[in-house]
C-alpha cells in the first residue's frame, strides 16, 4: 500500500470512527492492518488491532451488548497500551484514556486524532 493510499484510508477511518459509524470505521481500520501484516510488522500491526478492536467495543456497547464491551474492549485496552508508536498515525495514548472511560461508561466515545509531522494532532478544523 502506498503511503498516499495508506493515508487516505487512515484519514477515511478517523472521520467514519468520529461520526460514530464504527462498523465502517473498522472496516476502513481492518485495511490498513492487513497491509501492515502482509509486512511482517507485528508490533504496530498489534496497535491497528487494538483500533479495530476499540471500535468493536464501541459498536457492541450500542447495541447494549455487554459481553462483547467486556471482551473486546478488554483486549482493544490490552492492545493499546504503551508509548505512542511513531509509525502509528493515530494518537493512541489519550485515546485509549478516552476508550476506558467511555467503555466503563463514564464518558462519551474517544474520537480518533490524526497525529501530525512534529507529534500534534490534527483537528476537525484542520488545525494541529
Amino acid at each position: 500500500m502506498t503511503p498516499e493510499v495508506r493515508r487516505a484510508h487512515v484519514t477515511r477511518a478517523c472521520d467514519l470512527f468520529n461520526a460514530g459509524e464504527y462498523w465502517l470505521a473498522h472496516e476502513a481500520l481492518e485495511t490498513v492492518w492487513r497491509s501492515i501484516i502482509r509486512d511482517g510488522d507485528e508490533a504496530p500491526a498489534r496497535v491497528w488491532q487494538g483500533l479495530i478492536q476499540a471500535a468493536a467495543a464501541l459498536l457492541h456497547q450500542r447495541r447494549e451488548n455487554a459481553h462483547g464491551v467486556a471482551v473486546v474492549g478488554r483486549s482493544a485496552l490490552e492492545k493499546l497500551a504503551g508509548p505512542q508508536r511513531a509509525d502509528v498515525e493515530i494518537e493512541t495514548v489519550r485515546f485509549r484514556e478516552q476508550l476506558a472511560r467511555a467503555l466503563a461508561g463514564d464518558a462519551a466515545p474517544p474520537r480518533l486524532e490524526l497525529r501530525v509531522a512534529h507529534g500534534g494532532l490534527r483537528t476537525d478544523d484542520g488545525q494541529g
